[in-house]
C-alpha cells in the first residue's frame, strides 16, 4: 500500500519563499513512490503560538485526511518554541498515526527512543538559535541608538497600507 504524505512548509517573512523547499520535498515523495495528498504553506513566524494558521488547519484535518507522513523541510519549520511545544505538535500527529519526517534531518524517518532524544535536541537548538538572533538584533538596535541614530519611521510619515485594528487600537477606538 502506498504511503500518503502531506507537506507542511513555512517561511518566516514575506521576503522568503517556499519555492526553495517544494521541489526537493516533491522529489523526496516521488523517489519513495509515495502519494502527495496536500501541501500546506504559510509565511508566518514559528515563534508565537497561534500564528501558524495552516499548521492548525493541517492538524484539524488529520482525522479526515488519512495520511501516513507529514513531510517538513526541517523541524524548526514546525516550531521554535522549545522542546515541550515541539513534542506537543509531534504527539498530535502521532495520535492520528502520522509520522513527522524532516527532509534535512533524515534521522526523523526512524522511530523509537533515540528519535525522541534527537527531536528534543533539534527543538532545543531551534529555540536557542531564535533567541540568539533576537539578542543580536536588540544589540544592533542598542548600538545604533548609542551612536545617535534615529530608529523607526520618520516623524509625520504614514503607512502605505492601512493597518489592521486590534488589541489596544480597538479598545482606544471604542473609548475604553
Amino acid at each position: 500500500m502506498t504511503k500518503k504524505v502531506v507537506i507542511y512548509m513555512r517561511v518566516s517573512t514575506t521576503e522568503q519563499s517556499v519555492e526553495n523547499q517544494l521541489p526537493a520535498l516533491e522529489q523526496w515523495i516521488r523517489t519513495r513512490g509515495y502519494e502527495l495528498v496536500r501541501t500546506y504553506q504559510e509565511q508566518e513566524s514559528a515563534w508565537r503560538t497561534g500564528r501558524q494558521k495552516e499548521l492548525a488547519r493541517l492538524l484539524d484535518e488529520l482525522p479526515r485526511r488519512k495520511v501516513d507522513v507529514c513531510l517538513v523541510w526541517s523541524l524548526d519549520r514546525l516550531c521554535r518554541e522549545g522542546v515541550s511545544k515541539v513534542f506537543t505538535i509531534i504527539d498530535k500527529f502521532k495520535s492520528h498515526g502520522v509520522q513527522v519526517v524532516s527532509f534535512c534531518e533524515s534521522w526523523t524517518e526512524q522511530a523509537g527512543p533515540m528519535a525522541d532524544l534527537l527531536f528534543a535536541i533539534a527543538a532545543w537548538v531551534a529555540e536557542f538559535e531564535s533567541k540568539r538572533l533576537s539578542e543580536r538584533t536588540l544589540a544592533g538596535l542598542a548600538r545604533a541608538r548609542a551612536q545617535g541614530k534615529i530608529l523607526g519611521r520618520p516623524a509625520g510619515s504614514v503607512d502605505r497600507k492601512k493597518r489592521a485594528r486590534r488589541g489596544y487600537l480597538l479598545r482606544y477606538a471604542a473609548g475604553k
